[in-house]
């Protein structure tokens, strides 16, 4: 490719991606400037490392880190484990596939908090879960499901949210893999879960990745769930960023906020690496 094309590519790209990497640029120049000292509402700007020292040294700092790398991590795995036997379930059409896969696909046209809101009121102390669970004997009273400890129903609700979204993905690559591959192992005596390690999951590691990866950043980012039936004893760590900005220490707010970048995406390179290693059959 010629330095001419090169331009032309680049001038034709410009007002659409030029624009979205100067909006990103100049938020991340923001952040990261504002947790130095800079950009200060309240005071004089000036170049400090005071506020890294001071957020790092909090206990509720690491503890939001930790939460918030088990959200994701384990929202991003559980989803896309379970989206893969689906995927591969309606890779070949079947009466009532279609149907079967829109209503798996239906939380994604489903707003979060909405979605927040209505699995609260159904692990409510008095709701209909608890009162399924003593009519059918198995609870002798209420018991108190909402805002668990573990941040359960966290869980619960980023992989009913984002499933849809591997199936989307992992589908599409599963229904790319010929008949006539899947076919000759089965013929030399591969079973289903051989086919599924040693063909069906090396070839589809790409979307698998992107799900991962993008499930991730999202579930690590997580504010509303949080908010509404996550665990009140420990926070995440969009919820601390907007904690220290609620009163007015936007320095503090800024590192949180660096710092939930930087674990993204470190968070999500390695999760992108680890199933590449797994799923080629490094790992046995």
């Amino acid at each position: 490719m010629t330095a001419r094309r090169w331009l032309v590519v680049a001038a034709l790209l410009t007002p659409g991606l030029g624009l979205i990497l100067a909006l990103i640029g100049t938020v991340i120049y923001m952040a990261i400037a504002q947790s130095l000292g800079y950009f200060s509402f309240g005071g004089e700007s000036q170049l400090s490392f005071s506020y890294w020292g001071e957020v790092f040294g909090r206990r509720l700092f690491s503890r939001s880190v930790r939460y918030s790398l088990y959200i994701g991590t384990v929202s991003a795995i559980l989803s896309v484990a379970l989206a893969y036997p689906l995927a591969i379930w309606l890779r070949k059409p079947f009466p009532g596939s279609m149907t079967i896969g829109s209503m798996l696909k239906a939380p994604m046209l489903v707003h979060g908090l909405v979605a927040a809101f209505l699995f609260l009121n159904i692990i409510a102390y008095h709701g209909p879960l608890n009162q399924l669970m003593q009519a059918l004997g198995i609870w002798d009273h209420p018991h108190r499901l909402q805002n668990d400890r573990h941040g359960i129903a966290v869980l619960i609700l980023q992989v009913w949210k984002n499933l849809p979204f591997a199936l989307l993905l992992l589908t599409g690559a599963v229904q790319g893999i010929s008949d006539d591959v899947l076919d000759a192992a089965r013929d030399m005596g591969a079973g289903a879960w051989s086919r599924f390690r040693k063909v069906i999951a090396p070839l589809s590691v790409s979307a698998m990745q992107a799900a991962l990866v993008i499930i991730f950043i999202g579930a690590l980012a997580d504010f509303s769930f949080q908010t509404v039936v996550g665990p009140t004893n420990v926070q995440s760590l969009a919820q601390l960023m907007v904690f220290f900005k609620g009163r007015g220490d936007w320095h503090s707010a800024a590192v949180v906020g660096v710092s939930l970048m930087v674990l993204a995406l470190v968070g999500s390179t390695l999760l992108a690496i680890a199933a590449r290693f797994i799923m080629k059959g490094r790992l046995k």
